[in-house]
């Protein structure tokens, strides 16, 4: 791994969000990979160098984005906090609040749980998620919370709420039931909206909302990136609402 430039150092406290003893909040935006894959440049998980201590130790990011997906990702720095947080989330005590941008129009039934399991299918390097009956060798349960919060008859404005973690969830969920997230060309999300190209994937990770390892809870939010607000604007329609993340986890059912 290539040694950090200043210009990257500053880049990556740019994306900070929250950052205590424990753990960092990153606003990751998008086109920057949370960690390496098959393209050869710079990821998230590189700029953690930026906040390396002095004995070499580095932060650890505790989950993944997309490298499409806009929004919140958290990073553990040390040990124990990423043991914490590693265990909330495969206990589903970690609730994460996505906004999307899907068309044509709103998803019918415009709220719902989308419960469809899921499997991976690969096809050469490429592997994508595909709906699947429950008793399928490879299936894989997931459960997606879903609610329109505008739409017109191009487009709509969707809030997720993934209650599984796998991979592509969100977008072979909505693909699955007729509304595809505008720009996901491995989905069948629409290319062009309002009579202009989409300029990728329009999904933004807006809130989480997690158990902290010292104690009580922690919700971080990232404003909607300028691209996505945009084409909203475009589309006419209207501004969305403050996240409705639960005052507690408890509460988030």
């Amino acid at each position: 791994m290539k040694a950090l430039t200043p210009d990257d150092i500053a880049f990556a406290r740019s994306l900070v969000l929250f950052e205590d003893e424990a753990i960092i909040g990153f606003d990751k935006p998008p086109g920057l990979s949370s960690q390496g894959g098959r393209i050869k440049a710079a990821t998230l998980d590189d700029l953690l160098g930026a906040f390396a201590r002095s004995n070499g130790k580095r932060p650890g990011l505790v989950h993944r984005l997309d490298r499409d997906t806009s929004g919140v990702i958290l990073a553990a720095k040390t040990k124990p906090a990423a043991a914490f947080l590693g265990k909330a989330l495969m206990g589903r005590r970690v609730l994460k609040t996505y906004l999307a941008i899907v068309a044509p129009g709103a998803p019918s039934p415009r709220d719902g749980r989308i419960e469809t399991p899921l499997r991976r299918v690969s096809q050469g390097r490429e592997v994508h998620m595909a709906p699947c009956e429950a008793d399928h060798l490879d299936a894989e349960s997931a459960s997606t919370g879903y609610r329109t919060l505008a739409a017109n008859d191009e487009a709509a404005l969707v809030e997720l709420r993934p209650h599984t973690g796998r991979m592509h969830q969100l977008r072979a969920h909505l693909a699955s039931i007729g509304g595809p997230i505008a720009g996901d060309t491995r989905y069948g999300g629409a290319l062009t909206l309002a009579g202009a190209p989409v300029p990728r994937l329009m999904l933004h990770a807006r809130a989480i909302r997690f158990p902290h390892p010292a104690g009580g809870e922690r919700t971080l939010e990232a404003p909607i990136p300028a691209d996505m607000r945009a084409l909203i604007v475009r589309l006419g329609l209207p501004e969305p609402p403050p996240s409705a993340i639960p005052a507690t986890l408890a509460a988030s059912g």
